[in-house]
């Protein structure tokens, strides 16, 4: 690394400037020529490595994103009962699974829809993984009555909720309201009564509560899984999903 030769190099020019018998009487304080002199190696020597700079902006942000990753960690811990084992949260795949996904997502979310393929192929093949919903609807008004919908969906009973996650999950293009009762009732459901469900105090507590949990763990974008004790913000494809799958149930991490 280029960064260790410079510290090293301005350590010494600092001491070379500064070992005077007037630097000795002001306690080592430089003086504005020696201020400048030392600002003038750092000048000249970045104008002959650049690249020094880079390497600590990498590693900086290196640094900040290993601290950023133990701090959701830490609160992932904390949250625990919140993020695996919330009453309210829809729950598919085998409930008594060894092994959970959480996962937050929107239905407006191309990447969401992207990768439900992936997740359903990995969680069938696996057959010991229980799925954890969180309706985390990011993406506009539309989301949030999207989301509002599919949570009647849940009180109603899981299996309504799975038929209708699927299909508003399958559906390509944008989901505007009129949109999503369409598939409401393709799948079964009252328009009318949804229509009033939807308004339900209930389902604004519901959907706070998940985006206080998703704030707390800086979740900031959909889809973001979180498998054993890793926090994944991006589209999976299947051969992930199962890799994560196999090395959360041989660490133990993700325990049902």
């Amino acid at each position: 690394m280029i960064a260790k030769p410079l510290a090293a190099l301005l350590l010494t020019s600092a001491l070379a400037l500064t070992a005077s018998p007037a630097s000795a009487q002001d306690s080592g304080a430089l003086t504005p020529k020696q201020a400048e002199a030392v600002r003038k190696v750092v000048r000249d020597y970045l104008m002959e490595h650049p690249e020094v700079l880079a390497e600590s902006l990498e590693a900086l942000r290196e640094k900040m994103r290993a601290q950023a990753e133990a701090d959701a960690h830490k609160m992932l811990e904390a949250r625990k009962d919140d993020v695996y084992r919330s009453a309210e949260d829809p729950v598919s795949g085998n409930t008594k699974g060894d092994i959970t996904i959480v996962q937050f997502f929107d239905y407006n979310c191309g990447f969401c829809k992207q990768t439900f393929d992936a997740l359903w192929d990995a969680v069938k093949a696996d057959g010991k993984v229980r799925v954890v919903y969180k309706e985390y609807p990011i993406l506009g008004p539309d989301s949030v009555f999207a989301a509002r919908v599919a949570l009647v969906a849940k009180a109603q009973s899981q299996a309504k909720y799975d038929d209708l996650h699927r299909a508003l999950m399958k559906f390509r293009g944008r989901l505007d309201e009129k949109t999503v009762l369409r598939i409401a009732a393709e799948q079964g459901f009252n328009v009318e009564q949804l229509k009033k469900d939807v308004t339900n105090p209930e389902i604004d507590r519901q959907l706070a509560k998940v985006f206080d949990l998703g704030r707390s763990l800086d979740i900031g974008g959909t889809p973001t899984f979180i498998i054993g004790d890793r926090i994944l913000s991006s589209a999976l494809d299947q051969t992930t999903f199962r890799q994560l799958i196999d090395n959360a149930r041989k660490t133990g991490a993700g325990k049902s």
